[in-house]
Formats: C-alpha cells, structure tokens, sequence
C-alpha cells in the first residue's frame, strides 16, 4: 500500500504545478481520489496521507464498502444514478458529481426534502455528444436551468463532464474550455452562482486544471489498475 502513499504524493505535486501555470493557487483544486473496485484497505492508506474526499461510482459496491473505511471522509458519487437508488444513495453521499436529467434531479430534491437533507451537486454535460456517454446536452443544460437551479433541497454548484479518451492529453482541452464557458455563460444569464467545475481524470488532468477544473477525478494514477468487476456486477 506504499505505492499509494507515493502516487498520491506525486499526484498532488503535480496539481500544484498545473494549477501555478495557470496562475492559480494549488488549494483552488481539489483532489478526488477515485476508489471504485478498490477495497476499504486502500482508502484507508490513502485517507492516512490527509486525502479526505472519495469518489465511488456504484452505489451498491458504496454500501459495503463506506462502513469499513475511516470516519470522516467525504464521498462523492460519480457514476450514473438510477432514480430508484437515490434514496440509499443520499444515505451514503454527500456530493453528486453525475445529476445527468431533470427527471434525475427532481427525484433527489423530493427524496432530500422528504428525509430533511440539503444536497450538493453538479449537472453532467455531454460536452463532446458522444452517444455512450450519460448528461445533458449544453442547450438542454440551458432550457433547464431556470428549473433546477430553483430546487429547495438540491443545491447546484457547478458542471462535470468527460473528455473522450485519448493517449494525447491535449486532446481533452477543447471540451474542458467548452464546459468552463457554458458554466460562465449560465453565471452571467441567470446570476447563479457555479464555483465548482468538476474535469479531468488521470490521463488528462492537467489541461482541465489549466481551463479551470475546481475537483479532479484521479483513480488509477493513485490507485493503480483496477480490479476486474465480476459479470453482472452493478
């Protein structure tokens, strides 16, 4: 587990020098360690560093998973929510990364006033169009916005997207730069506050820090390779 102990270092040094290149300062990203299919043993290692936020994508494997890991931590789901999972999901998360519908977002609001919660998250935007990839379009982020951003018990704060892969970082820009400016343009139409811009994995991090990413989503550059989910698993 001392490998994580370095990656993580490493990780954070190199936050540091993207964040300085653009003129920021390094504490203006933060950093989500992405634990999905890893056991409670490597948050564990990883939460001893000071690491203190945690992604997970599915809220079965966070089920078992959040109760045999140190207390105190902040989980933040990434992945696709069904609707009839928001109810444990809200039991176990504190941050949603994946709001990918207004049908998505009305059911947490309802379930969140039902159990008195007040609930952080982001709208997933499918910048790039591609058709294996949930969220909303920019123009329907822009239709609904008016509707979501009036939700009593789901507060948005920002925008998450995904680059597609590609073995050139660079390649990533473009779609960060579009998504910083869909969150500008619905600041400046609607007077919403929206500091936070969730982009950037492993593989293209730094370019999304450059274009202003406030939470990068690094697992296997921490974690190493991931174990492989068994058929059928959620």
């Amino acid at each position: 587990m001392t490998d994580i102990t370095t990656r993580l270092a490493q990780a954070r040094r190199e936050i540091a020098i993207a964040a300085r290149r653009a003129g920021r300062e390094p504490d203006s990203v933060r950093l989500v360690a992405v634990s999905k299919t890893h056991p409670a043993g490597a948050v564990e290692t990883a939460a001893a560093t000071g690491q203190r936020i945690f992604g997970e994508n599915r809220v079965q494997e966070a089920r078992e998973k959040i109760p045999a890991c140190p207390p105190g931590l902040e989980w933040h789901l990434l992945g696709h929510l069904q609707k009839n999972k928001v109810r444990q999901a809200l039991s176990l998360f504190s941050f949603f990364h994946s709001i990918d519908s207004q049908a998505l977002a009305g059911a947490i609001d309802r379930i969140a006033g039902e159990t008195g919660q007040k609930v952080d998250g982001l709208l997933e935007v499918n910048v790039s169009g591609e058709e294996t990839k949930h969220g909303f379009t920019p123009a329907q982020v822009r239709a609904a916005f008016p509707a979501l951003a009036a939700l009593p018990h789901l507060r948005i704060l920002g925008l998450m997207t995904m680059a597609p892969y590609s073995e050139n970082p660079e390649a990533a820009r473009p779609v960060f730069r579009a998504l910083r400016a869909l969150r500008d343009e619905l600041e400046c139409a609607h007077g919403a506050a929206l500091p936070e811009l969730s982009m950037g994995m492993s593989g293209d991090f730094e370019p999304a820090i450059e274009e202003g990413a406030t939470l990068v989503r690094l697992g296997s550059s921490i974690f190493g390779q991931r174990p492989q989910i068994q058929a059928g698993a959620e």
